[in-house]
């Protein structure tokens, strides 16, 4: 009897699934829920600023960080293992605090929003810019600095084309990472995709919740997709695929 109650539990559990995975599927296939105010369309375009905002200070960080750690050789392992760091604080807890503790965080929560994203995305920036300087073979750099090659016409002529793929990697990984955190910046009442999370659980609407998190795996997976393509096309002649 247990066994039999326990399959009728396990095919109710199946069917529930099942069901709120076709609501999510009609609540997306519904076109009244992507226009307007509050529509899909509106918060997928707020999402990606949040992103592009974050990845955009970023890379104003990491990068120049990134080659200067690179062409020079130095503490490039130190570096790279204290920007990973960053990658072990909670964005949540972390969002929250600077919210609260912040002058403007409540009155302006894109603030603190975008510093807890920056942080996460300045270290898979910073590796691969300073991974992709190291990887150019050290031949290659004074075979052009024997020939006449000033320090900057190694850095822009020599590294970084041979670089470029492997930065691009950087920035693919930090772009997916961020493009998937930013839902919790809903939670400080700021929009995105986060609000279908936010609101469906506070609803009890878990279909809500659900196309809110098939929304945000789709749009990571376009942009890893994107991404991936820059960085073949980047990739040396020659080199292995």
């Amino acid at each position: 009897m247990d066994e039999d109650a326990d399959t009728d539990a396990d095919a109710g559990d199946r069917e529930g699934a099942m069901n709120q995975l076709s609501q999510a599927f009609a609540f997306l296939a519904d076109p009244a829920n992507w226009d307007g105010a509050g529509g899909i369309t509106q918060r997928t375009l707020e999402h990606l600023m949040y992103t592009g905002l974050a990845v955009a200070v970023a890379c104003l960080i990491a990068v120049p960080l990134g080659l200067w750690v690179g062409h020079t050789r130095r503490a490039a392992d130190s570096v790279v293992a204290a920007a990973g760091a960053l990658r072990a604080l909670p964005s949540l807890g972390l969002l929250t605090w600077l919210t609260i503790e912040m002058s403007i965080g409540v009155r302006m929560p894109l603030v603190p929003a975008t510093v807890v994203l920056v942080i996460l995305a300045v270290p898979p920036l910073l590796a691969g810019t300073v991974s992709g300087m190291v990887a150019v073979p050290r031949a290659v750099t004074e075979a052009a600095r024997a020939t006449g090659y000033s320090e900057r016409q190694i850095l822009t002529g020599v590294e970084l084309p041979l670089a470029a793929s492997t930065m691009v990697g950087g920035l693919r990984s930090c772009v997916v990472q961020v493009l998937a955190t930013t839902t919790v910046v809903a939670y400080i009442g700021l929009s995105g995709l986060g609000r279908y999370l936010i609101d469906g659980l506070a609803l009890r609407d878990y279909p809500q919740m659900l196309a809110g998190a098939l929304l945000v795996t789709a749009l990571a997976l376009i942009v890893d997709l994107v991404l991936a393509g820059l960085q073949r096309t980047l990739k040396p002649q020659g080199s292995p695929a």
